[in-house]
C-alpha cells in the first residue's frame, strides 16, 4: 500500500473523551496529516476495536491510511491500512505473515542494527526517536539526531521522526534526510488541531527541499 508520511499524527486518549478524540482526529485529516495512528496503550482489544472503529470512519472520509499501534488483532479486525510495532510487540516478520503485502507494517528502531532488522522484516517504515523528552505515558529514550540519519541513510523505507516534536523545535531536524515526522501533543492537544497540523505540514515540506 502506498502512504505519504510526511506529517504522522498520532493519537493520545489521556486527555479526551471519545467525542473529543473523533474531533481532534478529524481536524487533524482536515489540516493535512498523512497518516494516523491510534495508539491506546491500556485499552482491551473490545473497546479498542469500537474506537478503531470510530477512527476509520473519520480517516477513511478524508483518505487517510489508519495504522494500529501495538494490536494487529484489531488492525485486522477494523480493517486498518496497517500496524505499528515496538521492541516489545509482535515481531516484524509476524506482522508481515498476519497482514499479507498489502498492508502497511511500522516498526520503531532506535539503534541502526534494529533499523536494519526491522527492514530485512518485511516493515515499510520506520519510526525512530524520541527526539525531544516526550509528555506522553509511553516510556521513552532520547536518540541522537546522528543515529536518526544514519538510519536514514542505512535503510531505503522512509523513516520518521518522533518524541516531542513540535512547530517551534523541528530545526534540529532541518538537515536529516527523515521522510516525515510523528506528532503526538503538539497536534492532539492544541486548541486548534487543524491549524496545528497545517502548521507543523509546511516546516516539514520546506525542510525536505
Amino acid at each position: 500500500m502506498q502512504f505519504d508520511p510526511t506529517l504522522y499524527v498520532i493519537t493520545d486518549s489521556t486527555y479526551h473523551t471519545t467525542e473529543t478524540l473523533l474531533h481532534a482526529v478529524d481536524e487533524a485529516c482536515a489540516g493535512g496529516a498523512t497518516l494516523i495512528q491510534l495508539r491506546e496503550k491500556d485499552t482491551g482489544g473490545r473497546d479498542y476495536l469500537a474506537l478503531a472503529q470510530q477512527v476509520k470512519a473519520v480517516t477513511d472520509k478524508y483518505g487517510v491510511p489508519l495504522i494500529i499501534d501495538d494490536r494487529v488483532d484489531v488492525a485486522i479486525a477494523c480493517d486498518a491500512a496497517g500496524v505499528h510495532v515496538g521492541a516489545s510487540d509482535l515481531p516484524v516478520a509476524v506482522c508481515r505473515r498476519l497482514l499479507g503485502p498489502d498492508k502497511i507494517v511500522g516498526a520503531t528502531a532506535k539503534s541502526v542494527e534494529a533499523a536494519k532488522a526491522a527492514y530485512e522484516d518485511g516493515a515499510d517504515y520506520l519510526g525512530t526517536g524520541a527526539i525531544y523528552p516526550t509528555t506522553t505515558h509511553v516510556t521513552t529514550r532520547i536518540t541522537p539526531v546522528e543515529t536518526l540519519d544514519e538510519i536514514c541513510r542505512t535503510v531505503p523505507i522512509p523513516v520518521v521522526a518522533i518524541g516531542g516534536l513540535n512547530a517551534d523545535n523541528m530545526d534540529v531536524l532541518a538537515d536529516s534526510p527523515i521522510a516525515g515526522v510523528a506528532i503526538v501533543s503538539a497536534v492532539m492537544k492544541a486548541d486548534d488541531p487543524r491549524a496545528a497540523a497545517a502548521h507543523i505540514k509546511e516546516k516539514v515540506l520546506a525542510m525536505r527541499k
